[in-house]
């Protein structure tokens, strides 16, 4: 993928390095937070180790071709990223090969700005450009912002999780 940049807000995309690792398992860590403050029964909490688990996981993933990873840069520093792989047939989750896209986040005090927007619109571009014919993804319950932004780039509902605490 070659770097793009959106107007709005300076957004440049590029797929993440290396270099971007530690800051990503940050970002993941935080997720794991947000999650846990939703629902802190059904999420699990966060620790002082889950940003180096997030990034050693991360960091491990970059190299697989099935696997996209992608950041968003806003004036040259990263603000969020995807994290995304093509995936087989799952019967546990009665469906076929797809794209299956596992993270997006960005910065709170840069979302509503087009770097999520960009960051989905460029992963579903990369995902159907390696071949997907579906994408899915998961969204907490409490994720309002998240499920407009997904239902506004063309996704739509297809399963209810629940659960039941004993």
């Amino acid at each position: 993928m070659e770097p793009e940049t959106s107007d709005e807000f300076e957004t440049t995309l590029r797929p993440a390095t290396k270099a971007d690792i530690d800051l990503l398992g940050m970002y993941g860590a935080e997720l794991v937070s947000i999650h846990h403050g939703w629902d802190e029964r059904r999420f699990i909490a966060g620790g002082p180790r889950t940003p180096t688990a997030y990034s050693s996981h991360l960091r491990s993933q970059l190299d697989k071709p099935d696997v996209v990873v992608l950041v968003a840069e806003i004036h040259g520093r990263v603000v969020g990223y995807a994290y995304a792989g093509l995936e087989g047939s799952d019967y546990m989750s009665l469906r076929g090969p797809a794209g299956v896209i596992h993270d997006i986040f960005v910065e709170e005090r840069h979302r509503r700005r087009g770097a999520g927007r960009a960051l989905l619109a460029a992963m579903v571009g990369e995902l159907g450009g390696r071949g997907a014919t579906q994408i899915v993804l998961s969204t907490a319950h409490r994720n309002d912002a998240g499920q407009r932004l997904f239902a506004s780039m063309g996704f739509k509902p297809t399963m209810v999780e629940m659960t039941l605490q004993l």
